[in-house]
């Protein structure tokens, strides 16, 4: 029971990661980052089969964000950034395993969560309409038709929002959602910082 009870997604444990990702010089720091990643795909995970096609994704390109991490040092996406650009766009481009390219992916995907879960928190409509919109607003530009059609019909077998903020893991309904809003600020913080450097570096549409 250990075993389960230590993988339990915790929202409060995704709070706290993106909580400590920024620093005060606006810089991205990968280890909190990718520490949030690993909590968002918990929830993804408790979700059953429904995401599977997007968390799997994800615990790849976490996987091999890690192991780029860890061989070259990189501290932050925007040295990370540095780092990669230094061989010229046209190399990074050519480049199917570069951590630019790994992390654009994770970043499409954050937008989707993000977007989702202010839906979630302000519940105004069922969870299949809230993750479809969230979908259509974020991912599924960046997805074939197939996997479109197969996201939105596996949405619409989305447990409600009530069992959503169960699965927070924070207490009653009215805590996840408080927890929610504490979160989603720092989460869109993130995301608004990378989508801005990957713009200004003209990254955001890495093959």
């Amino acid at each position: 029971a250990a075993m389960a009870a230590a993988a339990a997604f915790s929202l409060r444990e995704v709070l706290d990661a993106f909580r400590g990702c920024v620093t005060e010089q606006r810089e991205v720091l990968l280890e909190p980052y990718l520490s949030g990643w690993r909590g968002l795909i918990r929830f993804l995970q408790s979700l059953g089969t429904v995401f599977s096609f997007i968390s799997k994704d994800a615990v790849a390109k976490v996987t091999l964000l890690e192991e780029l991490c860890h061989q070259h040092r990189f501290v932050s996406v925007q040295r990370m950034v540095q780092q990669e650009l230094a061989a010229g766009p046209a190399a990074l481009r050519a480049q199917p395993g570069s951590g630019c390219r790994t992390l654009l992916r994770l970043h499409r995907a954050l937008r989707w969560l993000q977007l989702f879960l202010q839906g979630l928190r302000s519940g105004d409509s069922r969870t299949s309409v809230l993750c479809t919109d969230a979908y259509n607003a974020s991912l599924a530009q960046h997805h074939p038709w197939l996997i479109r059609k197969a996201a939105t019909v596996a949405f619409c077998a989305l447990p409600s929002r009530d069992a959503f903020l169960d699965i927070m893991n924070v207490g009653p309904p009215e805590e996840a959602v408080a927890m929610l809003g504490e979160a989603i600020p720092y989460i869109s913080d993130v995301y608004s910082i990378t989508q801005e450097l990957f713009e200004k570096n003209d990254l955001l549409d890495l093959p």
